[in-house]
């Protein structure tokens, strides 16, 4: 296993002090960075562990924080901050450039190259950075696809990966099909993968708290999402390609390690 280098980052936003976790790859030079995102209940193991995951890969990872150092194992706490959230996209954007700018202001981040990954609460956040115009180089959101304000997907620079269970009932067929219509329409270079028989946060391993209803772990999927983010980030983020609007063509690099943690 490949050496890497962990560290927390506190950093303000949303009127908090947020507490991240940076994966930093072995060695010394400038890599591609992926910013990512958590579920509504917050910075957990689970999103660290994707950091390390991505630092092993040899990306700088930075898995930011939405709840001010805190884990929000009470669904209903839970909702009564992320609903008002996931109603303000401003709010949103601030948490993701907050995170955005202490990932690229680390000395390891190549500037040129970063992405923005996020699962349910924290994929809408990537999505509403891409909305915002930020400079990324791929989104990818994992039950994460709310619609924006209207016109402001245009000005998404990259492409947008998604990920949703087909028995999701947060993320219906509706919801979906508006989704894709919004990105169609603002002329992006979308893809969305539905992963059949899967609930909402599938791709989250069992926790030991209450959850709200229609949430449940699929494993098998959890692995295909994870390889499909993978792919994503090896096709946007390799050295020496264009993934921008319009996207280069040619299919993906695919990574050989890292892909069946999850």
């Amino acid at each position: 296993m490949t050496t890497i280098a962990t560290r927390r980052v506190e950093y303000p936003a949303d009127g908090l002090t947020m507490i991240g976790h940076l994966a930093l790859p072995a060695g010394a030079d400038r890599r591609p960075a992926v910013l990512v995102g958590p579920e509504g209940m917050g910075l957990s193991d689970v999103e660290r562990r994707r950091a390390d995951a991505l630092a092993e890969l040899g990306y700088v990872a930075l898995a930011f924080d939405l709840h001010g150092g805190r884990y929000l194992g009470d669904p209903q706490e839970m909702l009564a901050r992320c609903m008002p959230l996931l109603a303000e996209p401003d709010r949103m954007r601030g948490i993701g450039h907050a995170a955005l700018d202490v990932l690229r202001a680390e000395a390891r981040t190549d500037p040129d190259r970063i992405a923005a990954v996020g699962y349910g609460t924290g994929g809408v956040i990537a999505l509403e950075l891409g909305r915002d115009g930020a400079d990324l180089r791929a989104i990818g959101t994992v039950n994460g696809l709310a619609t924006g304000r209207p016109g402001e997907a245009a000005r998404i620079r990259c492409p947008v990966w998604a990920g949703v269970g087909s028995e999701d009932p947060v993320m219906p067929p509706a919801q979906r099909e508006a989704f894709t219509a919004e990105m169609q329409a603002a002329g992006v270079d979308w893809r969305l993968v539905v992963y059949g028989g899967a609930l909402h946060a599938f791709h989250h391993p069992p926790v030991d708290h209450p959850i709200v209803p229609g949430v449940a772990y699929h494993p098998r999927h959890a692995q295909r999402a994870w390889r499909d983010v993978v792919d994503l980030l090896a096709e946007c983020l390799t050295a020496g390609t264009v993934c921008s609007r319009p996207a280069a063509p040619g299919p993906p690099v695919r990574p050989g390690a890292g892909v069946d943690d999850y």
